[in-house]
């Protein structure tokens, strides 16, 4: 079989399980960097769509593919569309043109390695033993350099050479494993260039200023990865205690130690005082709080009781609890963050895809733009192309100072320092952003949408009065309620429950139970036929004249009738707006951003919330696709829109702003799907965290551009007209990366202020 022929056969079996997934929109296989590429739209779980996809391409030799579109892509499928693009391969659904723009993608290694706490750990542990190799080869240098010009200074030339010459097969032994691994490639990237002034200083007699070189050169690089160690240890060290085993119940109550991937869901496990929950579960009994610092930033404690969930990678505090697992470990919290603190690592930021143009192509313009000055240094000049005379330094030694001053090895680590830093603080504080798109673009916004419910509000709904017809009888009323009401998981019926908990209400048990569809329920308790539901259970019949009298509760409230034996009753409930909402209103107010809230509520019920809110516009009685039109309207005026949600029903809106923002990753797994940005902690304070860490990333990524391109012009200006030393163009070169290592780094050491 010809390789166009197995080409075409992996194509075509990806349109075939593209067509037989009706989640995925698109599939892009990237040959170059091995990875392929899902493209969903809303909530969707894809693992099983992404270990099909590494299956069939892993046992698959995938053709390289050129930067020029000229392959035979062909799909097998009239559904299916396949074009070749820059090296990729994407086939596609066959669909309207602007549902492209909504495709969320992610990508994953065509060799499947799952990422999770061991792996990150593994990859911080790495990181270190890469760094401290660094350092001791750095130090090996700086003892091959002292003893160079220890012994030159004493007169024995071939001892220093040779000192020299140790420090230079120190410093630059890193280097040289890099550009023996590039260069089959046909990459040239810093290392080499370095390489090649070391070896050109060296072959005119400048043992010492290439061994200078080198030394600077690996010292900065030994302090370039212990940043990066520091952050991926500082990521890392958030995960590092999750739990491998679980104590798990049988039917008789005997627990047995068990491996945390073989738990089930609806398992029995229990934990006791001091240990880490192992798994996402609710509590059945017991009560206790949980550290939840870990998971959401979150310093104190969170009280847990029956009916509550516990997240895995959170500490039991103090009481013993039994609970049923409610997600297996790869679905659990912990590893979803995992997961998305892992992929944000790999997405690079605009200005870093932009930095990252200065690869091989910069290496090679920079090596010809060297060889041409050097040529004119000689023969226009004049000056001796090889030999120093005096002061005057030759062509070769003017064009190697230029070779180090005009490669952007600052520039380079600038932006990804940065960037990885605000991430690690990010996740450390209860912030997660979805790569450095995220932390760079939402420092631009200047206008942010909020959903009401679950945003601004709590989302649970509270009782707030209870009214009993005779007066007196409201404790029956109640434990009535509670009773028909306990086995239901809507939001009124876990209001009223959790009402009747606090009034330490302990009802019977309801025979001859039914749901009225649409209407409410029924059931005799205490002998008595009772029914709760909504006002129109009383709005005919012998009652229809004294309800029709009653006036409706205001906008703001939800209200619950109880009828049966010889009482009527209602109850009265509300969503509670968020303690921290009004605050955090104010501060955006004060930080220059306009505040819209977006919400299918009533106009009298939004309105009234806006005005205790002081938020600057109300748009009530929107659909989703309400919701959608009101950003692209805002969108299309010009603002920079962060639209703040659940990440569930307010996907479409999520996906048509320009950052999105999730509240409630405990309650919904889409967020960590649909969001740029997500709050782990389920507050809307967190937003201004968020916007803060984005405004000082971005400060330290402007600062460090422009040390670092500063450095550059500055330094090459100099050695074009009047010609520095080798060795002050290596300090400058060096320093400058220094510099911005040290100021990215600040970021990790950051606190999260008091709101």
């Amino acid at each position: 079989m010809t390789e166009q022929d197995k080409q075409s056969d992996w194509i075509k079996s990806i349109s075939q399980i593209l067509l037989k997934n009706s989640q995925a929109e698109a599939v892009s296989v990237d040959s170059k960097k091995d990875t392929v590429s899902v493209a969903t739209l809303g909530q969707v779980s894809d693992e099983d769509l992404k270990n099909t996809l590494q299956e069939t391409l892993k046992s698959i030799r995938i053709k390289e593919l050129g930067e020029e579109d000229d392959c035979d892509c062909d799909s097998g499928s009239p559904l299916i569309d396949c074009r070749v693009e820059g090296g990729k391969v994407i086939l596609s659904r066959k669909t309207c043109p602007t549902a492209p723009h909504f495709w969320k993608w992610k990508d994953y290694p065509v060799s499947g390695e799952s990422h999770g706490s061991g792996s990150m750990q593994e990859e911080a542990e790495d990181m270190e033993a890469d760094w401290k190799l660094q350092a001791k080869l750095a130090a090996g240098c700086a003892l091959g350099v002292l003893l160079g010009f220890v012994f030159s200074h004493m007169g024995y030339a071939t001892a220093s050479v040779i000192s020299f010459v140790f420090g230079m097969i120190c410093g630059g032994f890193d280097a040289a494993k890099d550009v023996r691994e590039n260069l089959p490639k046909g990459e040239f990237d810093i290392h080499f260039l370095m390489l090649v002034v070391a070896i050109g200083a060296s072959c005119i007699g400048h043992w010492g200023e290439g061994a200078i070189l080198l030394l600077l050169f690996s010292v900065s690089g030994a302090l370039e990865h212990y940043t990066m160690a520091r952050t991926q240890r500082a990521i890392s060290s958030l995960f590092k205690a999750a739990p491998k085993t679980a104590n798990v119940l049988d039917a008789e109550g005997k627990e047995k130690s068990v491996p945390v991937e073989e738990v089930r869901v609806g398992d029995m496990i229990f934990v006791r005082p001091g240990d880490t929950i192992p798994l996402d579960a609710e509590v059945l009994e017991g009560e206790s709080a949980t550290d939840e610092s870990q998971l959401t930033g979150e310093a104190n404690p969170v009280a847990k009781k029956s009916g509550n969930k516990v997240f895995s990678g959170t500490q039991n505090l103090w009481g013993a609890m039994k609970c049923r697992v409610s997600k297996r470990m790869e679905e659990s919290s912990l590893q979803k963050i995992i997961q998305l603190i892992q992929d944000a690592q790999h997405q690079k930021a605009p200005s870093q895809r932009f930095t990252d143009k200065f690869g091989t192509k910069y290496t090679i313009a920079i090596l010809l733009a060297t060889m041409g000055m050097f040529l004119v240094w000689w023969l226009l000049v004049g000056l001796p192309p090889f030999e120093n005379t005096g002061d005057q330094k030759s062509a070769f030694y003017r064009a190697m100072t230029l070779l180090v001053v005009a490669s952007p090895c600052a520039l380079v680590i600038s932006i990804p320092s940065a960037i990885l830093s605000a991430i690690a603080f990010g996740a450390r504080i209860g912030v997660l952003f979805r790569g450095g798109a995220a932390i760079e673009r939402l420092c631009e916004v200047n206008t942010v949408a909020l959903d009401k419910t679950g945003t601004l509000t709590t989302g649970e709904l509270a009782v707030e009065q209870v009214d009993a017809y005779p007066s007196g009888h409201e404790s029956e009323i109640i434990e009535v309620a509670v009773a028909l009401e306990q086995n239901a998981n809507h939001p009124i019926a876990r209001a009223i429950v959790q009402y009747g908990q606090g009034k330490k209400v302990v009802p019977k048990a309801v025979a001859s139970f039914q749901t009225l569809l649409g209407k409410g329920l029924t059931g005799r308790y205490n002998d008595q036929e009772w029914v709760l539901g909504r006002r129109e259970l009383i709005g005919s019949g012998p009652l229809s004249d004294w309800a029709a009298s009653l006036p409706h509760p205001s906008a703001e409230y939800a209200e619950v009738w109880v009828i049966g034996g010889n009482s009527i009753g209602r109850i009265l409930l509300k969503d509670q707006i968020r303690k921290e909402s009004s605050e955090v209103l104010k501060q955006m107010h004060d930080s220059g951003l306009t505040t819209v809230m977006l919400t299918g509520d009533r106009r009298e019920t939004a309105e009234n919330v806006g005005r205790q809110l002081g938020i600057d516009e109300v748009r009530s009685g929107l659909s989703p696709e309400g919701k959608v039109t009101a950003i692209r309207e805002m969108v299309d005026s010009g603002k920079i829109v962060a639209m703040v949600g659940d990440g569930v029903n307010d996907a479409p809106s999520l996906a048509m702003a320009h950052v999105a923002v999730s509240m409630g990753v405990r309650g919904s797994d889409a967020a960590l799907e649909q969001s740029d940005v997500v709050l782990m902690n389920d507050r809307i304070d967190m937003f201004l965290d968020a916007y803060k860490l984005s405004q000082r990333a971005n400060r330290i990524i402007k600062q460090n551009l422009i040390i670092s391109l500063g450095t550059v012009l500055i330094m090459v200006a100099s050695s074009l007209l009047s010609g520095i030393p080798l060795t002050l163009g290596v300090f400058a070169h060096e320093g400058s990366t220094v510099v911005v290592c040290l100021n990215s780094i600040r970021l990790l050491f950051g606190k999260r202020k008091k709101q």
